[in-house]
């Protein structure tokens, strides 16, 4: 064998131990992107529930003329509050808790994210000015930011209809509690306030006419009352219940 020939056989046996080496090394060691500890992504944030809704929602009338001269309506945004009213030559306020019903609720609600009442500068009262009407008094307070707007007539539609809606409210709640005393010591008058509560619910006066079936079907039945108020009650439930 020439000395060339010797040559190139140990250099082409030095490359072959240097390759098996190199595979035998990739196999203990993996690629750079193999051995990289896989990083775990953080734990998510706990989503924090937001915090309950603590606005107060207040509604005033006032009328010194009118038999019933004072009402103030107050509630959270769950619909629980209270009704308070006055009537002309009466002793003192009379205040009652107050429950909305779920409608009335979204309703009312509803109109007072329309007015968007906190964030508005807006005069709800018209031109033309009608204080033999009443005055009205919206308040909203809600942490440390509060408005109240006064009006007696208003053309703005979103702060009408919320109007519109404590009258109703008013008118329910009225109803619930003259209904009460007349049932406990004055049963004669219960005639006049089912005609009355007909008259409001034919005249979508009544903030949730539902609201009152319960009601209604004890009077249909309270022998306590005259009997064309048990019949009258038996009406306008059947009227409520088609």
């Amino acid at each position: 064998m020439s000395k060339r020939e010797a040559i190139l056989r140990l250099t082409v046996a030095a490359l072959l131990i240097l390759g098996a080496a190199i595979c035998a090394g990739a196999q203990n060691n993996p690629a750079k992107h193999n051995t990289r500890e896989k990083v775990s992504a953080p734990p998510a944030a706990a989503i924090k529930t937001a915090p309950a809704d603590d606005a107060k929602y207040s509604y005033e009338f006032t009328q010194p003329a009118f038999v019933i001269n004072h009402i103030v309506i107050e509630h959270d945004a769950e619909g629980h509050g209270k009704i308070i009213f006055e009537r002309k030559n009466g002793v003192e306020p009379i205040t009652e808790p107050l429950e909305l019903s779920e409608a009335a609720r979204t309703r009312i609600l509803n109109s007072w994210n329309a007015l968007r009442f906190l964030d508005s500068e807006t005069n709800y009262q018209s031109d033309k000015q009608f204080p033999h009407l009443g005055t009205m008094r919206l308040r909203l307070k809600n942490g440390t930011r509060e408005r109240v707007a006064e009006f007696n007539w208003t053309h703005v539609p979103e702060a009408k209809a919320l109007i519109d809606e404590y009258r109703r409210l008013s008118n329910q709640a009225i109803f619930v509690f003259d209904m009460s005393v007349s049932r406990e010591s004055q049963p004669l008058d219960s005639p006049k306030l089912l005609g009355l509560l007909d008259k409001y619910i034919s005249r979508n006066d009544i903030s949730d006419p539902q609201q009152l079936i319960p009601l209604l079907r004890e009077l249909s039945t309270d022998e306590r009352l005259p009997l064309m108020t048990r019949n009258h009650a038996g009406r306008i439930l059947k009227k409520l219940e088609k």
